[in-house]
């Protein structure tokens, strides 16, 4: 099935996803009943759907139920509006300001659950009669245990039941347009029943029997019906889980597919011998005995060097897990076959860190190590230049500068790239066409990636994890104060710095407000400056606006521990490493979000010393920012800080702007939907090892599935 004539390497990710054949379901949308060449341009501009495969992909937004009564035993978690039979016995009222809502317990023979107000609280509640049967109709959401409507449709059962009641039908996604030009939810309907019956016997199976019997899952054509003709609340449920988990394993298989043709067609340079550099630091210069974690990432790697396939791995580790030593050790294994090696890193302050770093750790060692950046003198790039291509330079660490096609290296044989997602593909791309097979990848972020988000993102990369810190560090402790606690902070600093030890104390920087961000800046400055006096005490000041030459020399007072506070911005939310700090003081930390909070409170907690983190703030808090600066409070664990993350921004903000659309996912929700999400990729998986030609008559309809999404290429929405 993968032969080098029907797939090439590159091979785009795809969402998509009913199994196509060149039937009905590839029809232009113009041909469908009821549609006609102006609909069909108006369905195309507003929601992207040109053919019947693509109406058939429209799933409703939310569902409208007034045919049946619930029991609220019966309540699935499926964002369906239903209706229940029930009496109101208790009436609270919940919070303070924007979040003061009206609370009221709801109960029927099976159980309670809550009506929510968040609007007109007073009127609600001078209306509202205890123990008096109602007919509660709303969206059912589940918080833990309990399900909830919100601004529930409340209608005595006495006055419900001499009116008529509208049958169960879905709400499709629309838009003003639409409905200004008369494609209302009921011709939407309308056109969804017509396009069933053309093409409800052409949705053949897509995945093998195993899968569906094992996961208990309803038929692919019976999904379909329900999704869009729901007759009752458990058939809905199924009918979502089946179409979620049949998106999810083809988004996860093709991303395995795409890893397996990786290694089997871009051929690499084999490292099959651990030399005498490799051996000489381990055994004789580590400066710390390894952790489990880096122990077993530093193995996984090597497997990956010793085949003669370029490695694509992506190392994830949180702040101060050790990524430093693991990426040396893969150097020196490089450089012991007989290759060079670089190091790419997104600023030239971080570049720096690394080339000081690595040439600490090697000073013993017999390898050779440069510098290379924008800043790099012409003299300094012309030794560099010959001695990368006669091979006497072994390591070359620098910025976008090793990107020019002046750098040319004898054999490179690794590349390692820091945080990747701050390069363009193009760029990444370039580092291929150093040597004549592609260096092996490895690529490092210590901004940790959620799991689920990892698994699409990241998917077709093979991923090590050091989720482990390196043993004497302690753990930071992070306190959250207001305002008006900052006098006591002022004495925790003192007496931090009694102890010989430096402070970080940082304002938040945003773009759009250059001008009030500078003035905060200073306006801190000189009251910390009033409390910390010269010449007891020494405050160094870093911002966006200083010249870099000034920036540089601030920061080395810092670094070599001339000065005892720093004042910045978050100019040094990376590439400052000072072991002696033990407190950073974040101010307005309600304007951070939480990966940047992590990674600030990560240049703190460097030596053995305890660290502190303090988060300040004023008193007005939205709900986000009491849920970030709680989870800030509550762990050091970059992974769960990236998943309430997720949570809170979603998929589209947490990896920026450029990569947003990839995860538009049709019905799935990666955040929501997580666990279906392992499973899909579990089964994937399964499926590629026990099977990688899908050859056995099992797996026939995931082959002809996944045939027939590799053909109808126009119609894929790419996710990487």
């Amino acid at each position: 099935m993968f032969n080098s004539g029907e797939y090439t390497y590159k091979i785009e990710t795809f969402y998509i996803f009913v199994a196509m054949n060149a039937g009905k379901l590839q029809t232009p949308i113009d041909y469908l009943k009821g549609v006609g060449p102006s609909r069909a341009d108006l369905l195309r501009s507003e929601l992207g759907i040109h053919t019947y495969q693509d109406l058939l992909n429209l799933f409703p937004n939310r569902y409208i139920d007034k045919t049946q009564y619930y029991t609220i035993n019966q309540l699935q978690p499926t964002s369906a509006d239903v209706q229940i039979i029930g009496k109101v016995t208790h009436i609270k009222t919940v919070g303070e300001g924007r979040s003061k809502r009206l609370v009221a317990t709801y109960i029927d023979q099976t159980g309670a659950m809550e009506l929510v107000w968040f609007k007109g609280l007073k009127w609600i509640r001078e209306r509202l009669k205890i123990n008096v049967p109602y007919v509660a109709f709303g969206r059912v959401q589940r918080f833990g245990s309990t399900y909830s409507i919100a601004h529930p449709d409340l209608e005595l059962l006495e006055e419900h039941e001499k009116g008529l009641r509208a049958a169960m039908q879905p709400v499709y996604p629309s838009t003003e347009k639409l409905s200004n030009r008369g494609i209302t939810n009921r011709v939407m309907n309308g056109l969804m029943q017509t396009l069933f019956q053309e093409v409800h016997k052409e949705l053949d199976e897509s995945l093998s029997p195993g899968i569906i019997e094992a996961l208990k899952l309803m038929s692919r054509k019976k999904a379909y019906l329900n999704i869009h003709f729901p007759q009752k609340q458990e058939n809905l449920a199924r009918a979502q889980f089946r179409l979620k988990f049949e998106e999810l394993f083809f988004i996860q298989f093709q991303l395995l597919v795409k890893n397996l043709l990786h290694k089997k067609k871009i051929k690499g340079y084999a490292f099959e011998h651990i030399g005498e550099n490799f051996s000489e630091f381990y055994n004789k210069h580590l400066p710390f005995e390894l952790t489990g974690a880096q122990k077993r990432v530093v193995k996984e790697i090597r497997n990956d060097l010793g085949k003669p396939a370029q490695m694509n791995r992506l190392l994830q580790g949180d702040v101060g897990s050790g990524k430093t030593i693991v990426a040396l050790l893969t150097m020196l294994i490089a450089i012991d076959n007989g290759f060079q090696a670089c190091l790419m890193a997104p600023t030239e302050i971080l570049a720096i860190q690394h080339y000081q770093g690595l040439s600490e750790l090697c000073q013993k060692l017999d390898i050779k190590i440069a510098l290379l950046t924008g800043s790099s003198k012409t003299r300094e790039r012309r030794v560099i230049h010959e001695s990368l291509e006669d091979g006497s330079l072994h390591i070359l660490i620098g910025t976008h500068a090793l990107l020019e096609d002046k750098v040319q290296f004898k054999n490179l044989g690794l590349a390692i790239i820091d945080e990747q997602h701050r390069f363009g593909v193009a760029q990444r791309s370039k580092l291929w066409h150093k040597n004549d097979l592609p260096p092996h990848i490895l690529i490092m972020t210590a901004t940790p990636i959620p799991r689920t988000l990892a698994m699409s993102v990241y998917g077709d990369l093979d991923v090590s994890v050091i989720d482990e810190l390196p043993p004497g560090r302690k753990a930071i402790k992070t306190v959250h104060r207001y305002d008006n606690n900052r006098l006591k902070v002022f004495g925790f600093i003192r007496d931090e710095i009694k102890k010989g030890r430096q402070i970080y104390i940082v304002y938040p920087l945003i773009q759009e407000s250059e001008a009030l961000d500078y003035k905060d800046l200073m306006d801190g400055y000189e009251s910390i400056s009033r409390e910390f006096p010269m010449p007891d005490y020494q405050i160094s000041i870093v911002h966006g606006q200083m010249k870099p030459d000034d920036k540089d020399y601030e920061m080395n007072r810092f670094v070599n521990g001339e000065t005892q506070i720093m004042v910045a911005t978050t100019v040094i939310e990376v590439g400052v490493n000072v072991p002696n700090a033990s407190v950073m003081v974040i101010e307005s930390a309600e304007r951070f979000g939480l990966s940047q909070l992590h990674q600030l409170r990560g240049r703190v907690g460097r030596g053995a010393d305890q660290s502190y983190c303090i988060l300040m703030t004023g008193h007005k808090l939205s709900e986000d920012s009491k849920t970030r600066l709680q989870t800030m409070t509550r762990t050091n664990d970059g992974f769960e800080i990236a998943e309430v993350d997720l949570k809170l921004r979603g998929p589209g903000d947490l990896m920026g702007t450029q990569q947003s659309g990839m995860l538009n996912l049709k019905i799935a929700d990666i955040v929501k939907d997580n666990e279906i999400m392992k499973a899909a990729r579990g089964y994937a998986s399964a499926v590629l090892k026990e099977d990688p030609q899908l050859q056995k008559p099992e797996n026939l309809p995931i082959r002809q599935t996944y045939a027939a999404l590799m053909k109808f290429k126009n119609i894929w929405n790419y996710i990487s």
